[in-house]
């Protein structure tokens, strides 16, 4: 009798221990992000580097099956996409810098930026976008660098000449290749045929997103040309498709992150907007989306994972989104003398030296209470 019933309480709390065991492993595995590649590329995390053993992809967090065999087969193409994980996260640093989410990383959490990733806001919608753009260009980039062996130059146009005379030629970049691996890649981590409606509509939101920050890249392709004469003439020219600074694609997605437009979280195959009065006014590309209001990010939410703008140095004279008044959430801000010892009124002395003196200023530094 007490065998039957020491079973019976063991095998209770060892279902109990399964079932806390499954929620944990479900929740990593849908919130844990590819984008982690980012962080884990340049040696940030803790845990382990992808770009010098193939292998350890299979301890990558997040990376869903068929993620997991590009890694296998084409360990130098995930590096690449490693890179433009970076790029995407250094950029969103950039362009959210003076914000009061200013785009921070954790780099041992699975979700890069933590728990708020959860939320569907505009600022998630943006990482997403600008993420897949940054693969975009790191792929495009080094297909016409020649480090990846599936891929060179856009040769598709050479030889033809246009209306205004001048000659397709040199080394196109060849961006519809980095679209493709970029889709390939990322896209798959979301399943848009989930049961659940609520879980369909971030997928759905994510996959529009990614394909915004694609198109982004594309839409800020330029035209670059050579000319060819005698004597400096332009007699022939000859002209090819080329990238932008990848800045040019950051303050071009932080512009339609303002805009972004709220849908529906009970979305099915195609994404609805909130607003009833443009409800069948199709959603375009040059639109993000979100389905969820973003918080004001002023105070410390561990819960959501906002850190809250306590401490962040803010600018006293500026009526900006840096301004004290705005960036400390009316709490006011603390003031605190600096002295700052730099280098000045330097003279080159022949040959070959640099003499400077050394200038003290002091800065007044404010920073959120």
């Amino acid at each position: 009798m007490l065998l039957t019933r020491t079973s019976w309480i063991f095998g209770k709390y060892w279902i109990l221990f399964l079932t806390v065991l499954f929620v944990a492993v479900k929740d990593t595995t849908v919130y844990a992000s590819w984008m982690w590649l980012g962080v884990a590329s340049v040696g940030v995390s803790n845990s382990v580097d992808v770009n010098y053993d193939p292998k350890a992809c299979k301890k990558v967090p997040g990376l869903v099956r068929e993620q997991k065999s590009v890694c296998q087969r084409q360990p130098d193409t995930v590096r690449v996409i490693g890179e433009g994980a970076r790029m995407g996260i250094y950029e969103c640093q950039e362009q959210f810098q003076h914000e009061r989410w200013n785009c921070t990383v954790l780099p041992n959490d699975e979700n890069v930026f933590g728990k708020m990733m959860q939320i569907g806001t505009k600022e998630t919608a943006f990482v997403y976008a600008v993420t897949s753009a940054g693969v975009v260009y790191a792929v495009t980039r080094s297909c016409s660098q020649g480090n990846l062996s599936d891929c060179t130059c856009d040769s598709s146009k050479i030889g033809a000449v246009n209306e205004e005379g001048w000659r397709w030629g040199g080394c196109s970049d060849d961006v519809n290749y980095g679209v493709k691996i970029s889709r390939d890649f990322i896209d798959v981590a979301d399943d848009s045929k989930s049961e659940d409606s609520r879980e369909r509509a971030r997928s759905l939101m994510n996959l529009h997103n990614n394909e915004v920050g694609r198109q982004a890249v594309e839409k800020q392709m330029k035209v670059s040309c050579r000319c060819h004469g005698v004597s400096g003439s332009c007699a022939m020219k000859t002209c090819w498709n080329s990238m932008p600074h990848f800045r040019k694609v950051g303050e071009y997605l932080k512009k339609l992150h303002k805009n972004a437009v709220e849908i529906l979280p009970r979305g099915k195959k195609r994404l609805r907007r909130k607003d009833t009065e443009k409800r069948k006014v199709p959603i375009k590309f040059n639109e993000m989306v979100h389905i969820a209001e973003s918080p004001n990010y002023c105070s410390s939410d561990p819960i959501q994972g906002i850190k809250g703008t306590t401490g962040r140095e803010c600018n006293k004279t500026s009526n900006g989104a840096d301004g004290c008044n705005l960036l400390c959430c009316g709490r006011g801000y603390n003031t605190q003398e600096v002295r700052i010892v730099e280098r000045c009124d330097c003279v080159f002395i022949w040959c070959c030296e640099v003499k400077c003196k050394s200038c003290e200023t002091v800065k007044d530094v404010h920073t959120c209470k």
